[in-house]
């Protein structure tokens, strides 16, 4: 049998690449090993959100929490709620919590995947690539979602620390951990369940900048060169960092709905959540395929994914299915199924030194 990469420089043997190697469960498992979110135990499949068996919505049924009326006992024959000398019986309340499945897809000519692989291994090239850029959309998408959800149903999870002006930014605007430490206080004492941090690198650096971001390492010293050991700014193994007692992702699609007004400074978006809190539920798995088309010459690749987002204890309200990013950022679409701070979930808005820009 021929090499499926044989003449690849001079005619991309398309199907070959996607049939013969498993193409799409080359990319699934790619896009797990280059997601920070998924890494960092931020975003978790559920298995309870796969909708295989077809439909347009994902309907979770939950149980509201407990939150008893006690009585009071005595040894009079008419105590309690009753007047009848026994305890009532409460109703613990149920509701639905309902996320949209989302329907995406792409599709690519065969002279760009050529371009994307030159000079190397085509499937390493074309996997990491695909990977990155559904990692890029995807994420994309779960900040609008984000963005919606705390714009009303979330509300109160959420603290605008930035400046609000044209200029006057200060220590009190940026990430710390003073202002990390107030995102915490706003779920009372859930809030010490937050452990990650998500924020656009110009936040990110700032912390890296002042030597407050840290990269664990493995070893304090090798040889004759020391080395940071357990964290320090300037180590090499820069995969997920700590800050005030989080893990921190950096990822620029978090401002994908800026924040602020025209003409204040430019603001960003930080979020604070616990691992495990976005959910993640496919509905079919990713499929590529590809084929040739006689009439145009070409080599076509097609990609798609069904997929949705979800946080436990909220509710997509809009009677559009497969919505928009825009329709997915409008706070009017979302509500809570359960008291906000009983959702691990926090929202700081700051301003950063690394970028005064305004908008």
């Amino acid at each position: 049998m021929a090499a499926p990469f044989q003449n690849y420089t001079g005619g991309v043997l398309l199907a070959d690449i996607v049939k013969r190697n498993n193409l799409s469960r080359y990319v699934q498992e790619a896009i797990k090993e280059r997601s920070l979110f998924v890494k960092s135990g931020a975003v978790v499949r559920s298995a309870f959100l796969d909708a295989k068996e077809g439909g347009t919505r994902i309907q979770v049924p939950e149980f509201n929490p407990v939150a008893p009326t006690e009585e009071v006992m005595t040894g009079a024959a008419g105590w309690g709620t009753s007047t009848a000398g026994y305890l009532t019986p409460q109703k613990i309340g149920s509701a639905t919590q309902i996320a949209s499945i989302i329907h995406r897809g792409f599709a690519y000519a065969v002279d760009d995947l050529a371009t994307l692989a030159a000079g190397e291994d085509p499937m390493n090239a074309i996997r990491n690539q695909l990977a990155d850029a559904i990692n890029k959309l995807n994420s994309q998408r779960l900040f609008y979602q984000l963005h919606g959800l705390f714009g009303t149903a979330l509300s109160s999870n959420a603290s605008d620390l930035a400046v609000g002006a044209s200029s006057g930014q200060a220590e009190a605007n940026y990430l710390s951990a003073s202002n990390v430490a107030k995102g915490r206080a706003l779920l009372g004492e859930r809030g010490d369940e937050l452990d990650t941090l998500i924020v656009h690198p110009n936040v990110g650096f700032y912390l890296y900048q002042v030597g407050l971001l840290s990269f664990s390492t493995t070893a304090l010293s090798t040889g004759t060169g020391i080395q940071w050991g357990g964290g320090g700014v300037g180590v090499d193994a820069k995969s997920i960092g700590t800050f005030a007692g989080m893990n921190v992702i950096m990822d620029s699609q978090v401002n994908a709905v800026q924040p602020g007004s025209s003409g204040h400074i430019k603001e960003y978006y930080c979020y604070l959540v616990k691992s495990g809190t976005i959910l993640e539920g496919v509905q079919q798995e990713l499929r590529i395929e590809a084929d040739r088309n006689i009439l145009s010459k070409q080599d076509v690749l097609s990609v798609d994914y069904h997929t949705c987002y979800h946080i436990m204890g909220t509710k997509w309200g809009n009677a559009a299915d497969n919505p928009t990013n825009s329709v997915l950022g409008n706070k009017d679409n979302w509500t809570a199924t359960y008291d906000a701070d009983l959702i691990p979930a926090v929202q700081l808005t700051v301003n950063t030194p690394l970028d005064t820009s305004t908008l």
